[in-house]
C-alpha cells in the first residue's frame, strides 16, 4: 500500500517473514514423547501419529517460501537416549530477492545415546535470490545422527533456471563438544556458469550432502556408493570413537537426484526408513 506525504508517493517496506520454531523431546515411559514445543510466525510444527520410535515432526514455514529479508529459526533437542526424525512439509523455495538476504538457522541436539534424522526435503533456488543457511549440530557421547540437504537450482520442468544469486551453506557438527564436520558451500553471484565447471557438477543443477554418524557408518558405505552410482560419491572413516560417513550426490533435475536420494536414506535410517512426507 502506497502512502502519500508532502506532496510525495512513499511505499511502505515490505512485510517480512520471521518465524522460530523450538522442540524437545525425552524417552517416557519407554517411548520417544514430546517435552516441549515452541511456535512463533510462519514457523510451525506438527507431529503426525506413530506406533513406535522414533517420533517423526514436520517443520511447515506457513508463508510458502522466502526472499530478502527473511528469517526462519529451527531448533529441535533430543534427550537421552531418545530418537526423532524431523522432516519439512514440502521443499523450502527461495525467491527472487530485492534487497537483503534470506536466512534459515538450524540447531540440533542430541543426548547420550540419542539419535536424530534431519531430512528436510529439497531447497528450490530461484534466479537471483540471496540466501544462507547454517546447520549447528551437537551430539553428546554416544549419539548418532543423519544428516541431509538437498539443493535444487531452477526447476527444469517449468523451464526456470537459477543463473545469477547467492547461496551459502555452512555446517558445523561437534560430537562431545569436539569438532568432527565443518564445510562451507558458497556458490555465486553466477550459479549457473560455476555449476557446469566440470570440478564444481559438470552442468548438473541438483546436489545433496548426507552425513552419518554413527558406528554403522562404516558397514554401509559399499551399499551405499552402489546406490549413488557415478553421480556422486562416499566415503567413512572413524572420528570420536564413531563412525563417519560423507555422500555427495549430484543429478540433471531433482526428480533424478531424489530417485537415489529416497533408497539411500531408507538404508542409512535403519528401522525409521523414509519420512512419510517423501515421495518420487
Amino acid at each position: 500500500m502506497d502512502t502519500l506525504q508532502h506532496g510525495l508517493t512513499a511505499v511502505l517496506p515490505a512485510q517480512r517473514v520471521a518465524g522460530a520454531a523450538r522442540l524437545a523431546c525425552g524417552v517416557n515411559a519407554g517411548r520417544t514423547r514430546l517435552s516441549r514445543l515452541y511456535q512463533d510466525g510462519s514457523a510451525k510444527i506438527r507431529m503426525p501419529a506413530v506406533a513406535a520410535d522414533p517420533l517423526e515432526a514436520v517443520l511447515i514455514n506457513t508463508a510458502g517460501g522466502l526472499t530478502g529479508g527473511d528469517r526462519l529459526g529451527w531448533e529441535i533437542d533430543v534427550g537421552p537416549g531418545a530418537s526423532a526424525s524431523i522432516t519439512t512439509q514440502a521443499c523450502e523455495k527461495i525467491y527472487r530477492a530485492e534487497s537483503d538476504r534470506a536466512e534459515v538457522r538450524v540447531k540440533l541436539e542430541v543426548g547420550a545415546g540419542g539419535r536424530i534424522a534431519w531430512l528436510p526435503q529439497e531447497t528450490i533456488v530461484f534466479d537471483r535470490s540471496a540466501f544462507a543457511r547454517t546447520l549447528d549440530v551437537d551430539l553428546a557421547a554416544g549419539a548418532e545422527a543423519l544428516l541431509l540437504e538437498a539443493t535444487v537450482f531452477g526447476r527444469l520442468a517449468m523451464g526456470e533456471q537459477a543463473a545469477h544469486g547467492h547461496f551459502h551453506d555452512r555446517w558445523r557438527v561437534r560430537r562431545d563438544g569436539a569438532l568432527i564436520h565443518a564445510e562451507d558451500f558458497r556458490i555465486g553471484p553466477a550459479i549457473a556458469a560455476a555449476l557446469g565447471r566440470p570440478a564444481v557438477a559438470g552442468g548438473a543443477i541438483a546436489v545433496a550432502t548426507l552425513l552419518m554418524v554413527s558406528p554403522q557408518a562404516e558397514a554401509l558405505l559399499e551399499p551405499a556408493r552402489d546406490i549413488i552410482g557415478a553421480d556422486g560419491d562416499a566415503s567413512a572413516w572413524s572420528v570420536k570413537q564413531s563412525g563417519k560417513l560423507l555422500a555427495r550426490l549430484f543429478a540433471e533435475d531433482g526428480y533424478q537426484l531424489r530417485k537415489r536420494l529416497v533408497p539411500l536414506v531408507e538404508l542409512l535410517n535403519g528401522r525409521a526408513g523414509l519420512p512419510k512426507l517423501w515421495s518420487l
